[in-house]
């Protein structure tokens, strides 16, 4: 059972269906049509909608937005569906509504609710909101008529006059009623959609149904269903494993619930390896982020997941579970093949840990791709590189796009160990080395050649940004 707010009406919704997604409850079941479907993959952002849900403190709402294409019922769990249709009412706009409206910032009128949306929920943050800031929250959202200088400046204009809204009015009584419908979810006797609460529950769940998919974000597993025209008889909803959300820093780690989301994850390793920033910015968009979770960027094992380098680069662990004991795995021993890793059926990941950047330490993150913002890697590499009195002592590195799972590269990390840092022969070794380290294929995204000159030529970049202690800031580019 379901339990959510839809605006501001209760909602308790046996789901007969595990595929349903958000968007087509909305608009088939309740007859919500101002959520646009696009692309029905997460990229186009028409069907944005904005879900609250109350803070770990309880006395404040979260607004985050999500693409409704991709986002299954179960993620609604305890949270408030807020669609564009009840921002306004009989007699007034919503703030951003209007400003769409005097600043002229819509044509066809498609994609203009996904646009409210975000900015609806940039209305309801905390942060200062500047051009900077309105753009990333707008991320998410295309417009093919429009253009978008005027959309940005509705953002900005609603937010520079901020007022209290209905939603500020009700928040106590939101908050009372989200508590209300989140405190229980488990179903025995559920076959369709379970959601257990705990790892027991979980364990029996994976018992029960050993052909089951076990389902996180969403956000590439609903593609399965939207774009693969798959359907599953049953899934098993991570989304109310609140230990699997925990993130904590401890003296020596970062320990990160494989549940957390990733702008959760962001601001926890962005704080400790501020040189990974623009990489998580470019990991699909905003409402993506939102969803998605590391635990699930991990274990689908795609050879051009964004997170998987950036652990194999750090040298992070997993912790793995089963229900009864627990075990850990370095990431380099994760990956076993294609979409193939040593988990067992009845494993999940459990927590990623992550040791903490040491002073001598240098890290670079490079996201190579078509598009700058919201596509998918060419190339991802990340290096790590520890110098003591300008020699090597320690490089360890990782890689997407260029192998059948991600991958480090051990002869590069060990030739360079006992080199002088700023000898050109560890620049010739290093491009050398990966220039034929592996073999890449040719796909739309890029060419095999290609790749192993761009690996070839990071390194390059690598070796020129960190010659002197003034370091030059780290850029993830792209390729256009």
């Amino acid at each position: 059972m379901v339990r959510f707010l839809l605006n501001d009406e209760p909602v308790e919704l046996q789901v007969n269906d595990p595929n349903l997604t958000v968007l087509r409850y909305l608009r088939e079941q309740q007859s919500q049509c101002g959520t646009k479907e696009g692309c029905a993959a997460g990229d186009c952002g028409a069907c944005t909608v904005v879900v609250a849900a109350p803070t770990p403190t309880g006395d404040e709402l979260q607004y985050r937005t999500i693409n409704s294409c991709i986002a299954l019922m179960s993620s609604l769990h305890g949270k408030q569906l807020i669609t564009v249709e009840n921002l306004g009412n009989a007699k007034s706009l919503h703030p951003v509504q209007q400003a769409m409206v005097d600043n002229h910032g819509s044509q066809c009128g498609f994609c203009t609710p996904g646009f409210i949306m975000s900015a609806f929920a940039l209305y309801h943050s905390s942060v200062e909101v500047d051009r900077e800031e309105a753009i990333h929250a707008l991320s998410g959202n295309l417009c093919r008529c429009t253009g978008y200088r005027p959309i940005i400046d509705a953002a900005l204009s609603a937010c520079a006059q901020r007022q209290p809204d209905q939603f500020d009015a009700q928040k106590e009584q939101t908050i009372s009623a989200l508590l209300k419908l989140g405190s229980s979810c488990a179903d025995k006797d559920a076959q369709a959609l379970i959601m257990p609460t705990n790892r027991q529950q979980l364990a029996d769940a994976m018992a029960s149904h050993p052909l089951a998919k076990l389902v996180a974000g969403s956000t590439d597993l609903a593609l399965d269903i939207t774009q693969g025209q798959q359907q599953f008889d049953t899934l098993i909803s991570l989304s109310q494993m609140a230990e699997l959300k925990q993130i904590e820093i401890t003296e020596h780690t970062l320990e990160i619930g494989a549940m957390a989301a990733l702008n959760d994850v962001a601001c926890a390793v962005t704080e400790v390896y501020p040189q990974l920033q623009e990489l998580f910015t470019r990991f699909a968009s905003l409402p993506i982020r939102n969803q998605a979770t590391l635990g699930g960027n991990i274990a689908n094992a795609s050879p051009i997941g964004d997170t998987p380098p950036v652990m194999l680069a750090l040298e992070a662990s997993l912790v793995l579970d089963n229900g009864e004991e627990c075990r850990t795995v370095a990431a380099r021993d994760f990956f076993t093949g294609y979409r193939q890793t040593v988990m067992a059926k009845n494993e999940w990941i459990r927590r990623v840990i992550i040791p903490k950047k040491q002073p001598n330490q240098r890290v670079a993150a490079y996201k190579i791709s078509k598009r700058q913002e919201d596509d998918i890697s060419a190339v991802c590499a990340v290096f790590s590189l520890t110098i003591e009195n300008h020699v090597v002592t320690k490089l360890t590195s990782g890689f997407g796009g260029v192998a059948a799972t991600p991958v480090c590269c051990p002869e590069l990390e060990q030739a360079l160990v006992g080199l002088t840092w700023s000898d050109p022969t560890c620049l010739a070794t290093g491009k050398q080395i990966l220039a034929n380290a592996f073999s890449p294929i040719d796909d739309v995204r890029a060419s095999a050649a290609y790749r192993k000159q761009v690996l070839a030529n990071l390194w390059h970049r690598f070796w020129l940004e960190h010659q002197t202690d003034n370091l030059i800031p780290t850029r993830v580019v792209s390729h256009a």
